[in-house]
């Protein structure tokens, strides 16, 4: 039976294990993972009284946690109305649309509201489906979600395999080269790529490269989606990361920030010509719970905090404070670092080894810090703070980075002695 009391560590993990996912339970027995009962801000607090600073959640804490403005306008509606059915029409779900319309690209206006970004992924996908696109042009690396459609674009054989077939024909080009995407191209295809590629490793494209995949996309007829769900609303430095080339895409896919932190929402904007199949038949795709009035309102104060605040302004002059942060901090294991590479608030470190990766990682949760690994390139681990981290967390984040260094390199420096030298003959 269990009690209304908290639980401990041991029994959320025995539970984990029997109802959850055991692989989860056995994962998190290995890392020595916390169990989070709290969060606030840049940080989070575990049920053994630690707090932890927060440099993960897949872009979702772009606010940081608990955004009082968001909390408080989501408590509110809470009270008022919390879910409609899906003819049920409400005041919140027209004006969050009207909203996100306001601050993307000109042109893209129709807003479909969804619960996640991979479900924003399914819904692009059909409306690609929907003008008569049925060839798609994805690139290795870019991850899109893992329901049937969004994985059968989603750059990864080891996450495909096990569930194909899947929807096609996919062809998938190198992330960065607009010459092989070019190839690929008919009036009958569909593009969708990342802007800064999230789970290929924080991959960011040669300069360029997004206005050349546009002016293909028009030259063959092709449909261009492009998913901004890890880097929209300001990540990058810049409100949307297809701002930095000036292009417009026919669908931008949104989700982990647009919710504040608070609750799960996701979205497809597009434009007028595109999403005129579900203006003429709505019951086409429909969703019990996309667009309901709690995440309506989420999007809303979200959208305004964002631009308030001037997330992409501090995005963008946290820029090359972490740049240099992570550089020189990385010293002490200079040898097993490939590259440091990123835009805004979005940083990856890519080692030589996935299993260099991994040590860092749990070296930084033993010095109170959380980052994400990259599910589609295992050697990057992924830093994503908050616009607002301060002069307190970019300090506390550098000296975590630095004794993990240290602590890694020392391990591996003693590892490579340890290990007999032959001379030639």
């Amino acid at each position: 039976m269990i009690t209304g009391e908290r639980l401990d560590r041991a029994e959320v993990l025995d539970l984990y294990g029997r109802h959850v996912n055991a692989g989860l339970a056995r994962l998190a027995a290995l890392m020595g993972a916390p169990v989070v009962v709290r969060a606030e801000g840049d940080h989070v607090y575990t049920d053994d009284g630690q707090e932890l600073l927060n440099c993960g959640g897949f872009s979702v804490f772009l606010l940081g946690h608990g955004y009082p403005p968001v909390v408080d306008a989501v408590t509110r509606q809470l009270r008022n109305l919390a879910l409609t059915g899906p003819m049920v029409y409400h005041e919140e779900l027209a004006r969050a649309a009207a909203t996100l319309a306001g601050v993307c690209p000109a042109g893209l206006e129709y807003v479909y509201f969804t619960n996640s970004g991979a479900e924003a992924c399914e819904t692009a996908l059909k409306l690609a489906r929907m003008n008569g696109k049925r060839h798609t042009v994805a690139t290795e690396g870019g991850f899109h979600g893992k329901t049937l459609g969004a994985l059968s674009v989603t750059g990864r054989t080891a996450f495909r395999t096990p569930c194909e077939p899947l929807p096609g024909p996919v062809d998938f080009v190198p992330y960065g080269d607009a010459d092989a995407l070019e190839e690929r191209l008919t009036g009958d295809s569909c593009v969708i790529l990342e802007p800064v590629q999230g789970e290929g490793g924080v991959r960011v494209p040669p300069p360029g490269y997004l206005r050349r995949v546009e002016r293909a996309c028009r030259r063959a007829g092709a449909l261009l989606i492009v998913d901004e769900v890890q880097t929209g609303l300001g990540r990058t430095g810049r409100l949307w990361a297809v701002e930095e080339e000036g292009v417009t895409p026919d669908v931008l896919l949104c989700g982990k920030a647009l919710g504040g932190g608070v609750m799960p929402v996701g979205a497809v904007v597009a434009t007028p010509e595109v999403f005129a199949p579900l203006n003429r038949d709505p019951v086409l795709h429909t969703s019990t719970y996309g667009g309901n009035p709690l995440a309506a309102v989420a999007v809303r104060h979200t959208v305004e905090a964002v631009l308030r605040e001037d997330v992409p302004g501090r995005t963008a002059a946290l820029e090359g404070r972490l740049r240099e942060l992570l550089t020189t901090a990385l010293a002490g294991c200079a040898a097993l670092v490939k590259e440091v590479r990123g835009r805004g608030a979005l940083f990856g470190v890519e080692f030589h080894e996935r299993s260099h990766a991994g040590e860092f990682v749990l070296e930084l949760l033993e010095r109170g810090v959380v980052v994400c690994p990259t599910g589609n390139a295992l050697a990057t681990v992924r830093f994503t703070p908050s616009a607002f981290f301060g002069e307190r967390e970019l300090g506390r984040l550098a000296a975590a980075v630095e004794g993990s260094a240290a602590a890694l390199g020392g391990r591996h420096r003693a590892q490579r002695r340890e290990v007999p030298e032959f001379e030639e003959a």
